[in-house]
């Protein structure tokens, strides 16, 4: 067990190496190595309210403010495709006061598309826990002739860069995804991004767009209300709120795609409040109430220790890196 010397001792030296590359003054640093937490704690989501990300951040919240009995508070800091948010925690003091709740593109994927990123997402922040997939769908407006996968690339192939689909934006995993799909069936589709799901979903319903690739979460209601209709999730098993509905795999389409929830803090953040964090995020998604409030939303919990999520953003770079850096021109466009 770590002294209580040993751990002021290791606590100084990663809030001595924080404060070198960032320029925090003594003071600073004193304060940060108090007790915590001595304030609201802000949970930063880099998108915008009402998302899946967005209301997983809300839930884990509320269970941080329980465990530790002081307020963690949700703060949505959308733009660049999640790197405006991002880049605030990353560059923020390293004591527990400010962490990132994200997705797959600001803590990997924006790494590979962007020339000019204003964080690294492996070296500039402290892992907590990977928390949970998030599970993407191709939906299709009812005019699409298309009742399965098959149908669709035959009506695709026959309309080559005509039909348009949606997604929440430019470099998002819809994004993403929808050009592995392109790819591994030899159709072409039009891209027209959005600035959130919101209006991608909404176009879709309209019949503005004849396709989405996006979240199942958020997607799901209108799915069940049968405004759009669900031809595949993306992932590697199917969606319990979709049983019906069959992966690519199932479908004869060898790609996959899967979003994820990671939770971080700023490079240095202390290991003992990491400890605290962990177990936390650990507990509830273990807990009955947890997996079942997951599940109401498609989320599969996946938890574990903080190596894992460092090992899994390292994994998941050099997954989409071959697919990524030669679109990456076009895509960010």
């Amino acid at each position: 067990m770590t002294t209580p010397l040993n751990r002021r001792t290791a606590l100084h030296r990663m809030s001595c190496g924080a404060a070198a590359a960032l320029g925090w003054n003594a003071a600073s640093l004193a304060q940060a190595q108090g007790t915590w937490p001595r304030q609201p704690v802000k949970v930063v989501v880099p998108f915008a309210a009402g998302g899946s990300t967005d209301v997983f951040a809300r839930l884990l919240a509320r269970h941080f403010t329980e465990v530790v009995g002081h307020p963690f508070v949700v703060d949505n800091r959308p733009g660049a495709n999640g790197n405006l948010g991002a880049s605030q925690v990353a560059a923020a003091l390293p004591d527990g006061h400010t962490l990132l709740l994200s997705t797959t593109g600001p803590l990997s994927i924006n790494k590979l598309l962007y020339r000019n990123m204003p964080y690294d997402p492996v070296t500039a922040f402290t892992p907590i826990a990977l928390l949970a997939d998030l599970p993407l769908v191709l939906a299709a407006h009812p005019s699409v002739p298309a009742k399965d996968l098959t149908q669709l690339i035959a009506w695709l192939k026959a309309r080559p860069g005509d039909v348009s689909y949606s997604t929440a934006g430019n470099g998002s995993m819809g994004h993403l995804a929808a050009e592995l799909v392109q790819r591994a069936t030899g159709t072409s589709m039009i891209h027209v991004p959005y600035k959130g799901s919101a209006g991608a979903l909404n176009d879709l319903i309209a019949g503005v767009v004849k396709l989405s690739f996006d979240l199942v979460p958020t997607y799901l209601q209108q799915i069940e209300a049968g405004k759009i209709r669900a031809l595949a999730v993306l992932g590697t098993r199917r969606v319990s709120t979709l049983p019906g509905v069959p992966t690519l795999l199932e479908s004869g389409i060898k790609a996959s795609a899967v979003g994820w929830n990671g939770l971080v803090g700023p490079k240095g953040l202390p290991a003992s409040i990491v400890a605290i964090l962990n177990k936390a995020t650990n507990e509830f998604l273990a807990s009955t109430e947890g997996r079942a409030q997951l599940q109401t939303f498609s989320m599969q919990p996946i938890g574990g220790k903080p190596e894992a999520l460092s090992a899994f953003v390292r994994s998941e770079m050099d997954k989409w890196r071959p697919i990524v850096e030669p679109l990456a021109s076009t895509i960010m466009q």
